[in-house]
């Protein structure tokens, strides 16, 4: 198991649809594995696999206080969302030094393949159903800040830019 690195913003992957997966192979296990990894060092809540440059919908997804219970899921899709909406500070180690509050769905039904290539269905509420949704918009090629108005992601992705070059 390795920490991987993260694609720096604005890699055109991460402005790409990540591929369905198939089935769940040893390889797709290690994958997950190393993603876990690279969330603990992180550290993190989530991680998409675009993120590091593997463009398969796989995600991981670890709200725990006590770490150590990820979620691993391959071609995540949401169900359903609740009304109520949680605002939540979103970052990502791909723009790293800038984040903003965005508000999602409080609690989301997910469907995915779980670690045995079964379908599962699960509820997430609070932070992890925050880090699943952000973990599916990059799986669709979308950043955290695509979220925000005009004005807020041009402020953000300038701040950004003079923080990393």
């Amino acid at each position: 198991m390795t920490s991987r690195i993260c694609l720096p913003w604005p890699d055109k992957r991460l402005r790409t649809q990540a591929e369905e997966v198939i089935e769940v192979t040893d390889e797709i296990r290690t994958i997950w594995n190393d993603m876990v990894d690279t969330m603990e060092a992180m550290p993190g809540v989530g991680l998409g696999a675009p993120q590091i440059g593997v463009m398969q919908r796989l995600a991981v997804v670890d709200g725990s206080k006590e770490r150590g219970k990820a979620v691993k899921m391959a071609n995540p899709e949401v169900l359903h969302a609740s009304i109520e909406l949680r605002e939540h500070e979103e970052a990502s180690p791909n723009l790293p030094g800038v984040s903003a509050k965005i508000k999602r769905p409080r609690a989301v039904t997910v469907r995915f393949l779980n670690e045995a290539g079964e379908v599962e269905e699960r509820d997430f509420v609070g932070i992890e159903a925050t880090s699943v949704q952000h973990q599916i918009d990059h799986l669709n090629g979308k950043m955290f800040f695509d979220n925000l108005s005009k004005v807020k992601r041009d402020m953000l992705l300038r701040k950004a830019k003079k923080l990393n070059g």
